[in-house]
């Protein structure tokens, strides 16, 4: 995903008059440009920063959802509805099936030792933004 696809979309958004999804994006866009700039690459955003950020935005508005009492639904539709939109632009994350195939492909060495946190280290670099860390976390553990 790239800052220009989420800044067309916002535009489309307030075209539209879709309040809900420019407010959305635009937190994501204010979020993007927050962590670059912190980080030192304001003029470059990749593409990575991007995934990276977008990723942690999901995570937030999933706890907002899941802690969200269920007596207040005027709240929960709100944050399940900023969930779905941030959803369409996170990254595509690999499968198990996936995952599986990968750490025994390129990792098969570091799999023998059976030293879950060796194992891990070694692992989570090359995932990280393309594999949910607890499914990683939980096929290690059967390795072990």
């Amino acid at each position: 995903m790239t800052l220009e696809k989420l800044q067309k979309d916002m535009i489309a958004a307030m075209k539209a008059h879709e309040k809900d999804r420019k407010e959305a994006i635009s937190s994501l866009i204010g979020a993007v440009k927050k962590y670059a700039i912190d980080n030192g690459s304001r003029d470059n955003i990749t593409e990575d920063i991007v995934d990276q950020v977008v990723l942690k935005e999901l995570k937030t508005a999933k706890e907002q959802v899941d802690s969200c009492p269920a007596d207040r639904t005027d709240l929960l539709e709100e944050y399940k509805l900023r969930y779905d939109i941030i959803a369409e632009y996170a990254p595509k994350m690999m499968s198990e099936e996936e995952i599986v195939a990968l750490l025994e492909k390129d990792f098969a060495e570091v799999l023998a030792t059976k030293n879950k946190g060796q194992i891990m280290k070694s692992v989570m670099p090359a995932l990280k933004g393309k594999a949910d860390g607890k499914l990683i976390n939980q096929i290690v553990a059967r390795y072990c």
